[in-house]
C-alpha cells in the first residue's frame, strides 16, 4: 500500500490510500485548524506519540519529516481555565453564549461598521434534513460542531466547511410527535475533548472529539414519558448540565447534571413539587408545594420543562436556568386556579456543584399564557443609580424585560418591550405583575392577550453588547385568544393545554384574514437595560426571526424569517448589509477566527413553532431545501445556490359533500391534534406537509392508514388511533376537503365560478 506524507501548516498529515475500488481511505492529521476526523468513506487511525509516527515512517521507508511547532493538542480541550478566560481567545467560540455569561457578543473587529460591505460568502455545508435548523455553532481551534434536525451532530473544518466526521444517534422518527416546536437541536458542548450532545429522545452523550464515537450515554429522562430535549448542553466544573422539555404532553421538568467522564449523574433539581402525600425531595420543593393546589402531579407533574436557557455565574458558582410552562395552560385546570405554582415561568438560581436551590424570581405567578421563562439569560455587570450591580436578564415571553440581581434574586426592574395587554406593568416591590381586566379568561369565553404564547420574544437568541450597553432582542407582536375548554381531559403524551380548540382558527372574511395578518409584526429591538427603554428598532417583514450576534466591530447580526441575514450598526440600528440565503435563518449566529480572518456563521433552514402559523404569516413557495451551515468573510467569492421554490401545485380536491355538522367535529379534532404541525386552517408552512393538497383527500382507507396505523411513522407522523377513531379520521378528512376546495376557489376564481 502506498504512503504519502504531506506538510500542511507545519504539521504532519498521514494519508494511506489504495487503488482500486475500495472504500476505505484512512486518515491520520495533525494541524491548526482542526482535528483529525473520520470522513465520509474514512476512518480515523488513532495515534497516541509521535514515536508511533516515526517508527510507522521509518519502517514504510518515507523520508523523515521535521515536526518542530505542530500543535498536537486535543480538539475540543476546553477546560474550566480556557472557559473562564474566554476573552482571551475571541478567535475561538467555545460555548453556546460564547462565554458562560451567554452575551452572544464577541470581541473581534475585522468585520466593523466600515468592512462589512465586502463580506461574501466563504463556505457553506448542507445538513441531511430540510426540518429546523436553531444550532449556534461552537468553534475550538479550528474546528466547528453543529447539530441539525434529529439530534444529528457534525465536526467540520472551520476554515473550508470540509466534513471531519458525523454522528447520528438515530432517534426513533415516533419521537418527533412529542417535539411541540419541531426535531430541532441548538448545539453541542465541548470540554477535556470531548463533545457533549443531548438527543431529542433525552440521551446524553459524550463523543471522542478526535472521531465522533460516542465515549458514554446515559438516558436523561423516562423513556416511557413524552419527554424531549432540544436544548444545548453547558459545562463547567467537569459536570454537564442538560435540561428537557415536553410540558404540554405530561411530565415533571428538571435539569440534571452529569459528571463528564463517566456520565454518572451528580444531582437533579425539580422545577415543579411531586404528590403533597409524600415528601418532597428538598426544602425548596417543601416551600414550592404550597403554592400549588388540585391535582396537577397527576397530570404529569404539572409540567415546568426547563427546555433552553441556562447560565453560568463562576463567582457566585451558581447555574440560572429559566423554566417552561405549566400543564395544562388553563391554571383553572391545573391548580384550581389557586397559587402562584412554583416553579413555573420562573427564573431560578442554583448551586453548580450540588444542585440546592439559592433563590428564584418567577416571572409570571400563575402562568395561564404560556408564557415560560426559558429566554436567553445574560449576565453582565451594570452601574445603576451610580452603584455596580451584578445582574442577569431576561427578554421574557411575557413581554417584559427583566434586570434582576443575580447574586440575591432580587428584582431590579421591568419594563415591557413590546404591546401588553395582560398587565400595565410590574411592582418593584413585590416583583409582581400588575394585572388587568381579566386576562386569566375567568369570568369570560375568552380573552385577546398581547403577547401570546408565541412571545415577545422567544428561544430566538438575544445579545448583549458592553461595548454600547444595550441589549438585542428579536422581538415580535402576535395576539392570541385564549379560553378554557369545557371538554378537557387529561391525556398523558397527547397536547394538554385546556384550551378550547374552537379558538384555534383564522377568520372566514378575506378581510379580517388581511388584518390579521398584518397585525403580526417582528422587529429587532435594541433595549438599554439601565434605563429601561428601547434605544432603537429595525423592523421586519412579519414575526419569528432569527436570534441575534453582537460584536466589536460595532455590528449586530441577525436573519429573518423571509429569507435575509443582516448587519446593522449596533449604536445607530442602520442596515449596513444583507445578502439573501433563500431560506428562514432563525438560529444565533456567532463568529470565529482562524490564520488572522474573521468568520461569521449562521444556521439557515425553516421549521419550528412557526409552523402554526407560518403558512399564514409568509407566502407559500413549496418545500425548501436542506439546512445550511453558511459562514461569510471579507472578499469571499462562494456562491450560494438559489433554489428552485415553485410553488407546490394543488390537486383539485374531491367535492366537498360531508355534512355541516361532520366538518365541525373534523375541525375541532383538527386543531385539537394536528394544528401544531400542520398550521392554522391547515395552511402549510412548507416543511411539514401542507394537507390542502394532499392526494390522500380522496382516499378514506390511504387516509386512515396515514392518520390511524402510522404508515408514515419513519417520517415522524405517527399513529393518532389512541385520540382519533375511525369516524374521527373521516371527520377531519371531511374538514380537510373544505378547506381544500376554498384553496382551489381562491386560486382558480374563474373554475370555481363556473362549478356554482
Amino acid at each position: 500500500m502506498p504512503k504519502r506524507v504531506y506538510l500542511w501548516e507545519n504539521c504532519v498529515k498521514l494519508v494511506s490510500k489504495t487503488t482500486g475500488p475500495e472504500a476505505t481511505q484512512p486518515v491520520v492529521g495533525f494541524n491548526k485548524t482542526g482535528p483529525p476526523g473520520s470522513v465520509t468513506r474514512e476512518k480515523t487511525l488513532q495515534t497516541k506519540s509521535l514515536g508511533w509516527i516515526a517508527v510507522t515512517l521509518a519502517a514504510a521507508g518515507v523520508l523523515a519529516l521535521t515536526l518542530a511547532g505542530c500543535d498536537l493538542k486535543s480538539p475540543a480541550n476546553v477546560d474550566q481555565k480556557r472557559l473562564a478566560a474566554a476573552d482571551s481567545e475571541p478567535g475561538n467560540w467555545m460555548s453556546h453564549g460564547r462565554t458562560w455569561s451567554e452575551q452572544r457578543f464577541s470581541p473581534l473587529d475585522k468585520v466593523n461598521t466600515d468592512t462589512v460591505k465586502s463580506l461574501g460568502l466563504a463556505w457553506t455545508y448542507q445538513l441531511a434534513t430540510n426540518r429546523g435548523v436553531e444550532v449556534t455553532p461552537i468553534v475550538v481551534d479550528g474546528t466547528m460542531y453543529v447539530t441539525s434536525a434529529w439530534s444529528v451532530v457534525y465536526a467540520l473544518n472551520a476554515k473550508t466547511g470540509e466534513l471531519l466526521w458525523k454522528y447520528d444517534p438515530n432517534v426513533d422518527r415516533a419521537i418527533g410527535k412529542y417535539a411541540c416546536c419541531d426535531v430541532v437541536n441548538r448545539g453541542v458542548a465541548v470540554w477535556k475533548g470531548k463533545v457533549y450532545a443531548a438527543a431529542l429522545d433525552g440521551r446524553l452523550s459524550a463523543l471522542d472529539a478526535r472521531t465522533g464515537k460516542p465515549v458514554w450515554t446515559v438516558q436523561t429522562t423516562d423513556a416511557h414519558l413524552p419527554y424531549t430535549i432540544t436544548g444545548a448542553p453547558r459545562v463547567f466544573k467537569d459536570k454537564v448540565v442538560i435540561g428537557n422539555g415536553g410540558s404540554e404532553y405530561g411530565v415533571r421538568g428538571y435539569v440534571s447534571a452529569y459528571d463528564t467522564e463517566t456520565g454518572k449523574q451528580v444531582w437533579r433539581f425539580y422545577v415543579t413539587p411531586g404528590d403533597p402525600s409524600k415528601p418532597q425531595e428538598n426544602k425548596a420543593l417543601e416551600m414550592a408545594v404550597k403554592s400549588w393546589s388540585g391535582d396537577w402531579f397527576k397530570q404529569g407533574g404539572g409540567g415546568g420543562s426547563p427546555w433552553d436557557s441556562m447560565s453560568y455565574d463562576p463567582d457566585q458558582n451558581l447555574l440560572i436556568f429559566g423554566t417552561g410552562n405549566g400543564t395544562p395552560w388553563d391554571q383553572k385546570k391545573r391548580s384550581n386556579g389557586q397559587g402562584d405554582n412554583l416553579f413555573l415561568s420562573s427564573i431560578v438560581a442554583v448551586d453548580a456543584d450540588t444542585g440546592e436551590y439559592k433563590w428564584h424570581y418567577q416571572t409570571t405567578p400563575g402562568d395561564d399564557w404560556d408564557f415560560d421563562s426559558t429566554q436567553t439569560l445574560i449576565q453582565a455587570d451594570l452601574t445603576i443609580d451610580g452603584k455596580p450591580r451584578k445582574v442577569v436578564m431576561q427578554a421574557a415571553k411575557n413581554g417584559y424585560f427583566y434586570v434582576i440581581d443575580r447574586t440575591s434574586g432580587k428584582l431590579i426592574g421591568a419594563n415591557n418591550f413590546v404591546t401588553v395587554t395582560w398587565s400595565k406593568g410590574i411592582d418593584l416591590k413585590t416583583g409582581r405583575p400588575i394585572e388587568i381586566g381579566d386576562p386569566r379568561y375567568k369570568t369570560q369565553a375568552m380573552s385577546l392577550v398581547m403577547p401570546s404564547g408565541f412571545g415577545g420574544h422567544n428561544w430566538h437568541p438575544m445579545a448583549f453588547s458592553p461595548k454600547t450597553g444595550l441589549a438585542y432582542i428579536p422581538a415580535q407582536e402576535v395576539p392570541s385568544v385564549y379560553g378554557s375548554d369545557p371538554n378537557y381531559v387529561y391525556k398523558n403524551g397527547e397536547w394538554n393545554v385546556a384550551q378550547n380548540p374552537a379558538l384555534n382558527t383564522l377568520p372566514d372574511d378575506p378581510k379580517a384574514r388581511a388584518a390579521m395578518k398584518n397585525a403580526l409584526r417582528g422587529k429587532l429591538i435594541a433595549w438599554d437595560p439601565v434605563a429601561g427603554k428601547e434605544a432603537w428598532h429595525a423592523d421586519h417583514t412579519g414575526p419569528w426571526n432569527g436570534g441575534v450576534l453582537a460584536t466589536g466591530g460595532g455590528l449586530v447580526f441577525q436573519g429573518t424569517i423571509d429569507g435575509r441575514f443582516n448587519a446593522y450598526d449596533a449604536s445607530k440600528g442602520s442596515l449596513l448589509w444583507s445578502t439573501d440565503v433563500y431560506t428562514a435563518a432563525l438560529a444565533g449566529p456567532m463568529t470565529y477566527e482562524v490564520d488572522g480572518e474573521q468568520y461569521v456563521a449562521v444556521g439557515a433552514g425553516f421549521g419550528t413553532l412557526f409552523y402554526i402559523i407560518g403558512g399564514f404569516a409568509i407566502d407559500h413557495l413549496g418545500v425548501p431545501e436542506n439546512g445550511r451551515i453558511l459562514v461569510y468573510k471579507i472578499g469571499g467569492k462562494a456562491e450560494l445556490p438559489k433554489p428552485v421554490l415553485t410553488p407546490q401545485p394543488q390537486p383539485k380536491p374531491p367535492a366537498a359533500t360531508a355534512a355541516a355538522d361532520v366538518v365541525a367535529a373534523g375541525k375541532m379534532k383538527y386543531q385539537t391534534y394536528c394544528i401544531f404541525c400542520h398550521g392554522y386552517n391547515a395552511i402549510g408552512a412548507g416543511v411539514i406537509p401542507d394537507l390542502r393538497y394532499s392526494s390522500l383527500l380522496g382516499d378514506a382507507d390511504g387516509f386512515k392508514g396515514v392518520v390511524l396505523r402510522g404508515e408514515r411513522k419513519s417520517n415522524g407522523m405517527v399513529s393518532f388511533a389512541s385520540v382519533l377513531s375511525d369516524k374521527d379520521a373521516d371527520a377531519v378528512r371531511a374538514y380537510l376537503i373544505t378547506e381544500a376546495n376554498t384553496a382551489w376557489a381562491t386560486k382558480h376564481p374563474a373554475q370555481a365560478a363556473k362549478a356554482h
